[in-house]
């Protein structure tokens, strides 16, 4: 699910945009890419354990924010005959991207917040509201027996532990 769900919300998404608003051909190179890059951010968040830190999960986050704009911009660069085909050409697609648009390092700073901000906010209230491990249900099933000092008496095993 963590595969065919995101990429599949975006392909109807996609669709029906480029459909019904934009006009545009419903399979093309920038849609492909964009699927690459969102198929590295996704096979990237599946190597993090629901366990690690949240400061690595930040950071996981903000690495893949940083691998989408670095794939799509790279290949907008490839693509768009207004890019030169030089390092400065590449350069230019990373900074301030083409004449008459906002430029690209506008669109990776909002990337890089929106990443940390959603990152941050999962990643809190999933630590917040973990559910309780096998262990600590158990614990938590004696607790009333002992608060009524009727605590069970020590297995034969655990008393010579």
């Amino acid at each position: 699910m963590a595969w065919w769900l995101p990429l599949g919300t975006l392909l109807v998404v996609d669709v029906i945009l480029d459909v019904f608003y934009y006009h545009v051909p419903v399979f093309c190179l920038p849609m492909l890419v964009k699927f690459g890059g969102f198929a590295v951010v996704i096979a990237l968040g599946r190597r993090f354990s629901r366990r690690a830190h949240w400061l690595k999960l930040l950071g996981g986050g903000l690495l893949g924010a940083v691998l989408f704009f670095l794939i799509t911009n790279t290949a907008a660069w490839f693509s768009d005959p207004g890019y030169a085909k030089t390092l400065a050409g590449w350069i230019q697609a990373l900074t301030v991207g083409l004449p008459g648009f906002p430029p690209t390092w506008e669109f990776f700073r909002n990337s890089l917040l929106s990443s940390g901000l959603f990152t941050a906010l999962f990643v809190g209230s999933v630590k917040l509201t973990a559910a309780e491990s096998p262990a600590d249900k158990v614990a938590g099933a004696r607790a009333p027996e002992e608060a009524d000092g009727d605590a069970p008496e020590a297995e034969p095993e655990a008393a010579e532990a």
